[in-house]
C-alpha cells in the first residue's frame, strides 16, 4: 500500500485567519483595498470573508475601515485555566495596589514574549501602567525572568531559545546564569534600563508542580516631589504575600501530574 504524505489545507480558513492576524497588528484599521493589498489577494477573495467576520463580530466595519473587535480577547478568557487565574488574581491585585499605591500587572508567557492579561492601578491613578494585551520582550524584564526561571529544565531551555533567537551564545549563557540567581532568591527585582527612576519587582505564581504559570509584577516609579512612598522592601513583602496566596489557591484547584 502506497503511503500518503499529503497535507490537508483549508484555504477559506487560512484567508480568515490572515485577515484577523493582520487587523490585530493595525491600531487604526484598514480598508478592504488595503487588506487585499497587504495580504496579496484580490478584493473578490476577501469580500465574503470580511462579511462573515463582521457578522460573527470578530471585526467591526466603520465607514470604509475594518477593525478588530474585543471578541478574541473575550474568548481567550473563557479558557478555564486563564479564567481561573484572572478570577483569583484580580481581587488580590486590587487590594495590593491600594495598599502600596503602585500599579501591578499580571503577565503570562506566550511563544517568546510575555502578554499582559490583567492590570490594576492605585486609587490616585498614578504610576507606570502597562496596557492589557501588550506583548513585551522577555529579557531583560523582571517578569520575563521569573516566567523562565521557575520552569523545569526542558521547558526553560525551550523558552530561552524562543525568547533570545538572535543573541550570541555568550549572551544566552549570561542569561542562564541570571535565571539561576532568580530561581535561588525566589523573585526578580531590577532597575529598568529603559526608563529613568523605574524599578520592577516580580514574583512567580506557581502551579502544583512549582512551575510559573504567570508573573505578578509591581513597577515602582520614583517620585521627585517629596511624597512618601513604600520602599522596595515594603513592596516586596506585600507582593510576596499576595503571590503566595494566589499560588495556594491555584494549586488547590489542580490535579498533580
Amino acid at each position: 500500500m502506497k503511503e500518503e504524505n499529503s497535507t490537508y489545507s483549508a484555504p477559506a480558513l487560512e484567508k480568515g485567519l490572515d485577515i484577523l492576524e493582520l487587523l490585530c497588528r493595525c491600531e487604526n484599521g484598514l480598508t478592504q483595498q488595503e487588506i487585499a493589498s497587504k495580504l496579496g489577494r484580490n478584493l473578490s477573495e476577501i469580500y465574503r470573508m470580511l462579511n462573515c467576520l463582521v457578522q460573527r463580530n470578530y471585526i467591526g466595519h466603520h465607514g470604509n475601515n475594518y477593525t478588530i473587535t474585543s471578541k478574541l480577547f473575550q474568548l481567550s478568557h473563557y479558557h478555564p485555566p486563564t479564567y481561573r487565574l484572572l478570577t483569583e488574581s484580580l481581587p488580590i491585585m486590587e487590594v495590593l495596589s491600594r495598599a502600596i499605591s503602585f500599579p501591578c500587572d499580571l503577565r503570562v508567557y506566550n511563544n517568546g514574549v510575555q502578554t499582559v492579561i490583567a492590570s490594576t492601578q492605585p486609587p490616585n491613578g498614578l504610576g507606570f501602567m502597562t496596557r492589557v494585551g501588550s506583548e513585551i520582550e522577555v529579557a531583560p524584564s523582571a517578569s520575563g525572568l521569573v516566567l523562565l526561571a521557575f520552569q523545569d529544565a526542558i521547558i526553560r531551555e525551550v523558552r530561552i531559545k524562543e525568547s533570545l533567537p538572535n543573541k550570541s551564545e555568550t549572551e544566552v549563557e549570561a542569561f542562564r546564569s541570571t535565571l539561576k540567581i532568580i530561581a535561588h532568591q525566589g523573585y526578580a527585582s531590577i532597575k529598568s534600563n529603559q526608563y529613568a527612576g523605574l524599578h520592577a519587582i516580580s514574583y512567580p505564581i506557581l502551579d502544583i508542580n512549582g512551575n510559573a504559570i504567570a508573573a505578578l509584577t509591581v513597577p515602582m516609579l520614583a517620585r521627585i516631589d517629596g511624597t512618601n512612598q513604600f520602599s522596595q522592601e515594603q513592596v516586596q513583602v506585600l507582593l510576596k504575600e499576595s503571590v503566595s496566596t494566589l499560588s495556594r489557591r491555584i494549586a488547590n484547584t489542580q490535579t498533580p501530574i
